[in-house]
């Protein structure tokens, strides 16, 4: 039976029941439900996939799985066991595929979640068990495209797929091949997790470079955001204001106090966003 599972085969349908139809290929008897599809007559020829269910039942389905021997695709992480690994979902309604705890991150909070996404395919093992298997290095690149400078600044959403010291590799949902170096992340991603990045360079290889940080401008506080929107919004991107202006200029024209527009302009410099000069501030070129 092992050089059928994982494998999508024609097989022979031989008797059936109320539930189901036995379908035979080279010796060995597979149960096919007839919830599937439409009705099949005893002695019709069928294509399908073949697998071994929890309870251990060989099982044949029409409906088949992109995640097989030789194919791989993503699926969901359902459950983690420490003493087991990953168990991933790649569409069988009585199955899903344990990815080896000998695949995962030596450091166990970098193991996927629940929710998370791992690119797999299959594997038999000499008793009959299957297993899931991790994409390498080499069918990410087969199936990435090569990113450009145009696509500079652009927030991208992506799985992390390898995790190494020297940053998290992803590949985006329009399969881009992304790195994120230690210094753009707050804390090291989990392997399977998606992630919002934001493409802050392109290497010769066309590998994104790409940040888990948000924009300067983003991290800013509310007082800070008003005043750069405002500078944004005038025409020469300057305001007749500076951390020496009056109280009552600054609370007319801000509506905050003199210590709020302050610290909203440190903040600002802070980030390099403006500079400022005697009696004015303005937008960084």
């Amino acid at each position: 039976m092992n050089e059928l599972l994982g494998q999508v085969f024609t097989g022979l349908i031989i008797d059936e029941n109320e539930t189901m139809y036995l379908v035979q290929k080279n010796g060995v008897t597979f149960r096919l439900a007839k919830t599937e599809e439409a009705p099949h007559e005893i002695g019709e020829s069928i294509e399908g996939f073949g697998y071994v269910n929890q309870k251990k039942e060989a099982i044949f389905t029409t409906e088949i799985p992109k995640v097989r021997i030789g194919h791989y695709a993503f699926g969901e992480v359902t459950d983690v066991r420490r003493d087991l690994g990953a168990f991933v979902n790649i569409g069988l309604p009585d199955k899903d595929m344990v990815v080896s705890l000998d695949e995962m991150p030596s450091m166990k909070e970098l193991w996927p979640k629940k929710g998370d996404r791992l690119m797999i395919s299959l594997r038999v093992d000499e008793k009959d068990r299957m297993w899931g298997v991790l994409a390498d290095e080499t069918i990410f690149h087969s199936m990435s495209r090569m990113g450009n400078s145009e696509m500079q600044n652009e927030n991208k959403k992506g799985t992390i797929y390898r995790l190494k010291v020297a940053g998290s590799y992803l590949i985006t949902e329009d399969f881009y091949l992304g790195f994120v170096h230690p210094s753009e992340r707050y804390q090291e991603p989990r392997l399977g997790e998606v992630v919002e990045a934001r493409v802050i360079g392109v290497r010769p290889d066309g590998v994104l470079n790409m940040s888990l940080k948000p924009r300067s401008y983003e991290m800013i506080n509310d007082d800070a955001a008003m005043v750069l929107t405002m500078l944004q919004r005038n025409a020469t991107h300057t305001l007749p204001f500076w951390d020496k202006s009056a109280p009552e200029e600054i609370k007319e024209t801000f509506g905050i106090s003199k210590g709020q527009f302050k610290r909203a302009i440190g903040h600002l410099l802070k980030e390099k966003l403006i500079e400022q000069s005697e009696g004015e501030i303005r937008l960084k070129s």
